[in-house]
């Protein structure tokens, strides 16, 4: 994990920019496809869902939730990502349901940097990274 200084208008850019989000998508479809079907399964989503952190705290200290609870959370995660209810995510579906939950948090964001605590190989963390090289190539 890193602490990063990140708004809304990076992560917007980031989404705007088809080629770089259409690859950065591909990759990490093609990470969570451990079976290459080209297909995700449910548990194949949880990898990415559990990156989310929906029961994270304070400062990266993990709050012990409900199995049930958990369960039902994640459960109700992934079926916002398969449109088709048929009980697998294709890549449309994965890069449809991520652009519109990356818009929302840069929405809620707004345009005030914030500090934000990343994982190492999550979408955000590329997003910031991939933002900073551009400031350097500039």
């Amino acid at each position: 994990m890193s602490v990063e200084v990140l708004d809304g208008a990076t992560i917007v850019s980031f989404v705007e920019d088809e080629d770089a989000f259409n690859i950065l998508i591909r990759e990490r479809f093609a990470h969570l496809d451990t079976d290459n079907d080209g297909l995700l399964s449910h548990s194949e989503m949880m990898e990415e869902l559990k990156c989310l952190r929906v029961f994270e705290t304070h400062f990266g200290i993990d709050e012990k939730p409900d199995p049930d609870e958990l369960a039902s959370v994640y459960s109700s995660l992934f079926v916002q990502f398969d449109h088709d209810l048929n009980g697998t995510v294709d890549l449309e579906e994965f890069q449809a349901e991520t652009k519109q939950m990356m818009l929302a948090m840069a929405n809620g964001l707004g345009f005030l940097p914030v500090q934000m605590v990343l994982e190492e190989d999550s979408i955000l963390k590329e997003v910031v990274e991939k933002e900073s090289t551009a400031k350097v190539v500039v």
